[in-house]
Formats: structure tokens, sequence, C-alpha cells
């Protein structure tokens, strides 16, 4: 069975998707730990980032590279976290979370509620 990464890379389940390219896709998070956090996703269904061949791997990095700027010029923020995790979706995949200060990534903390309005003009404004 597909995971939901490979059913959003599908036009399945709908997303607010910012970049996509042949190899990979980068989509809003439905649950945001700040307003322009993002997952880059390979499009071959890899469960773990470790697993990916070091060309994926490779690509995917320089994927999320260009993805992190895109939101470092459009997010007013000092860094663009990148975090690896992930044991909710069997799918390999990087956060790219705009942040001001490291307290920012914090899983723990409850997340942002974005109406989808919100959601479609950040993917908008991260898409251009």
């Amino acid at each position: 069975m597909a995971t939901i990464f490979s059913r959003i890379i599908a036009g399945e389940i709908p997303s607010y998707k910012v970049a996509e390219d042949e190899s990979y896709y980068a989509f809003l998070d439905i649950n945001p730990l700040t307003e322009g956090h993002t997952l880059v996703v390979p499009k071959k269904e890899i469960d773990y980032i470790f697993d990916l061949d070091d060309e994926t791997l490779a690509g995917m990095m320089v994927f999320a590279k260009k993805v992190a700027g895109r939101i470092k010029q459009k997010i007013a923020c000092k860094r663009v976290a990148v975090v690896v995790l992930g044991l909710e979706v069997p799918h390999a995949h990087i956060h790219l979370i705009p942040i001001n200060s490291e307290n920012e990534v914090d899983f723990h903390k409850e997340k942002l509620k974005l109406t989808p309005e919100a959601f479609e003009k950040i993917a908008a404004t991260l898409s251009e």
C-alpha cells in the first residue's frame, strides 16, 4: 500500500505544493511548527532516509537546498532548520522549518492552526 506521501505526490490526496521536479516533491506540512514548515520527499518510496541510494540522497539535499533558499527569501526568519526524523510515515522526508530561535524546533509543542486560505497563500508565496 502506498504511503500518504506517495498518494500526495500522485495527486490522490491534496497538498499545498511548494516545488516539484522529476524526482522530488516539496509541500507544506499540515501540522506546522512555524509558517512555511515544508516537507521534502523523494518520489521514490523508501522508508528510511539513509536507505536511499547515494545519488537520490544527494539529489534530495540539493533540491531541499533550493527550497530552503526560497523559504529564507520569502519568510521572515534567521535560518531554515533541517530536521530528519519521522517514524509516523514510512517514506523518507526532510523537514525545512523557518526559525528565529532553536526553541521553534520542538515537535512536542502545539502545532499552528492555519486556515486553508493561509496554507494556499504560503504555498503560493513559496512557489513563485
